[in-house]
């Protein structure tokens, strides 16, 4: 267990201490339902309302919407050490977002009542809450930023960039995303068509830039990749 709160600390520049974000985790731990989802499992189903607050121990979370065009829009993916819904959880304002498990998940899940009453009671639980709710931010504004470049191609490069810095994995053939991405994910990313989106990763693929498999996508020059949108 304090293995697994170190990895927390340390992973990230927190503004919380090492003992709140032990308690705050301690939290799910000790009052939450422990819950494991296979590879495709609704965590959230389309349509319900969030039962619970939840705790990521260990895998991948989509969230997303569906458009008036019966498309999937990709809104962030949670990764380990991360709480989902977040808004919900602190404000109790549901949006219809509908949570997927895209890799085997442990999950430790709390009622609401119970997460309210511990931030409420403990002043030094808005620490990690409050790392937590910039890093959404961060995330959410680096979406913003990326819409300003103006062709699809800068997009989708500023995205996978992105991507990168939060999944990514160096390897010997280049920086790695382990995270599944359907063309379909990052088309909704980049306000792109998924026809035009598709394209244009075939374009980066035959440039030697980047290669897709199986929805994973490996970054084969990273700094081609950047002085690209330098000179755009």
């Amino acid at each position: 267990m304090f293995d697994f709160i170190l990895r927390l600390y340390h992973n990230k520049a927190m503004l919380a201490t090492l003992k709140q974000t032990a308690e705050f985790v301690e939290l799910f731990r000790v009052h939450g339902v422990k819950q494991t989802f296979k590879k495709g499992d609704f965590i959230i189903r389309p349509g319900d309302p969030p039962h619970g607050v939840f705790y990521i121990y260990q895998g991948l979370v989509k969230a997303y919407d569906i458009t008036k065009y019966n498309e999937e829009n990709l809104l962030i993916i949670r990764k380990e050490d991360e709480l989902f819904p977040l808004i919900w959880a602190i404000t109790g304002q549901e949006r219809q977002v509908i949570y997927q498990a895209l890799a085997p998940t442990v999950t430790w899940q709390i009622k609401r009542e119970k997460f309210l009453e511990f931030i409420e009671s403990k002043p030094d639980a808005l620490a990690p809450l409050l790392d937590m709710t910039l890093e959404m931010y961060r995330l959410h504004s680096e979406r913003i930023l990326n819409l300003e470049y103006r062709t699809v191609r800068e997009r989708i490069i500023s995205f996978l960039l992105t991507m990168s810095q939060r999944f990514g994995k160096q390897t010997e053939d280049g920086l790695l995303i382990e995270v599944p991405l359907r063309h379909q994910d990052i088309a909704s990313s980049v306000n792109a068509t998924r026809e035009t989106t598709s394209r244009e990763l075939s374009g980066l693929e035959r440039k030697g830039l980047i290669v897709n498999k199986q929805s994973l996508t490996l970054l084969k020059d990273v700094d081609a990749l950047r002085k690209h949108l330098d000179q755009s």
